[in-house]
């Protein structure tokens, strides 16, 4: 028996207030709440590291600490999104943030940065991103819509990025990096009420259809069972690599090369900008086209467009181009991502299944951002960081081709 896609008449489940058109708007304002303030986060290295005569070691250990627990968090909050509904989730989630925000407003010793901006920051990221939206939109969508809307959720993570990178310069220099942060928390709290169209029901085992009675090891053995699922894990590494060392130690690696921070804002704006267009292309060709090849294509021209950032002068044009290339590709794995896991194993356990697969993906961040501060120190330059994310993007665009695009056979329904 194979996978279904799990649509369980999702039309039905869905109270008459939250049309399709709510759940939508209202996941792509979380998406955008939620992935703005923490693709700003790097702005804010140089004048914390300035006033309390820190490396650049210490702030990037507590986004490498941020990028590893949001990703150790996922799975468990999307487990129990998936089993008690997601609006609790979301809740706990929105004030972790902004908690996390706030101590990070007020922390003036490596301890409280690393308890704030690293452990506050990634563990209300794993309860309230956009990982749990995508997850949401698959259960609560009819499947025709769910490529384009799982495209739409993407993208306004990258518009969050695109709103927040020149907004956060701006706060910083006009108001202090105190006050900005101040602001991001507050703007936090409003992922609550919204979280509100995205509710989905608890979850009980007579509400799920034999196919997809599965418990929770049942579902974690299957998968890691699964080669597709495994090297579609395996090629996310590169992709959280690659974007969280961007996001973190661009903004300085630019400045050190006599780029003004105001022009490394819009950099970081036109990777969230740029990304729209590509998430949303992204959406639409995946229903059309090998999802697979999608993600090679996307990591080996991440790869050309660094080769090319680095080999040449950087300039304020050069650098704003590589933030336009390198946005078409930004997020643009979530959605083929998010949609091979539905696919292989259907709806039942897709945000924990999506969540283990995130992990890889923000062990990746860890790295890049720990290994990016780390380097800087002890050579004071990032080219190894950058050639070594080169090399990954080149073999996981090399492991996705292998993948099999089909439902995963199950010879006999696994009760809970």
């Amino acid at each position: 028996m194979s996978a279904t896609t799990g649509d369980l008449n999702a039309a039905s489940r869905i109270s008459t207030w939250r049309t399709p058109l709510v759940i939508i708007a209202c996941g792509c304002a979380i998406g955008l709440l939620g992935f703005g303030p923490r693709s700003a986060l790097g702005f804010f290295m140089q004048p914390m590291s300035r006033e309390f005569a820190w490396g650049r070691d210490v702030f990037a250990l507590s986004l490498a600490v941020q990028n590893l627990l949001w990703g150790l968090g996922q799975p468990f909050a999307g487990a129990i999104a998936d089993r008690f509904g997601l609006v609790r989730v979301m809740f706990v989630g929105a004030l972790l943030y902004a908690g996390g925000l706030l101590l990070m407003r007020y922390s003036s010793t490596p301890l409280s940065l690393n308890l704030g901006a690293g452990v506050l920051i990634g563990f209300g990221l794993s309860g309230c991103s956009f990982n749990l939206v995508l997850s949401a939109f698959s259960k609560l969508l009819p499947a025709e819509k769910r490529g384009l809307a799982l495209g739409a959720g993407t993208a306004a993570g990258s518009f969050g990025q695109f709103l927040f990178a020149p907004f956060g310069v701006a706060m910083i220099d006009n108001f202090g990096w105190q006050t900005a942060l101040t602001v991001f928390a507050v703007l936090m709290l409003l992922i609550i009420p919204l979280s509100l169209a995205l509710a989905t029901p608890p979850v009980a085992t007579t509400d799920v259809p034999a196919a997809e009675q599965q418990s929770f090891k049942t579902a974690l053995a299957e998968a890691f069972g699964h080669r597709s699922y495994v090297l579609l894990v395996l090629g996310f590494f590169t992709c959280g690599f690659q974007l969280a060392f961007i996001t973190v130690h661009l903004p300085p690696f630019l400045v050190d090369r006599g780029i003004p921070a105001q022009t490394g804002g819009w950099v970081i704006a036109a990777i969230g900008l740029f990304n729209i267009i590509g998430s949303l292309s992204v959406g639409w060709m995946q229903n059309r086209l090998p999802k697979r090849y999608i993600l090679s294509t996307i990591y080996f021209t991440r790869a050309v467009a660094t080769v090319l950032f680095i080999s040449f002068p950087i300039t304020p044009i050069s650098a704003i181009a590589f933030g336009a290339i390198s946005g078409l590709t930004w997020l643009s794995t979530v959605p083929p991502t998010s949609a091979l896991v539905a696919l292989m194993f259907g709806t039942r356990w897709l945000a924990t299944l999506y969540g283990f697969a995130f992990v890889s993906h923000q062990v990746g961040g860890f790295l890049g951002v720990l290994l990016g501060g780390i380097v800087f120190e002890k050579f004071g330059s990032y080219m190894p960081i950058w050639w070594l994310s080169i090399l990954f993007g080149v073999l996981s665009a090399l492991i996705n081709l292998p993948i099999v695009e089909k439902p995963v056979e199950r010879a006999v329904a696994q009760p809970a």
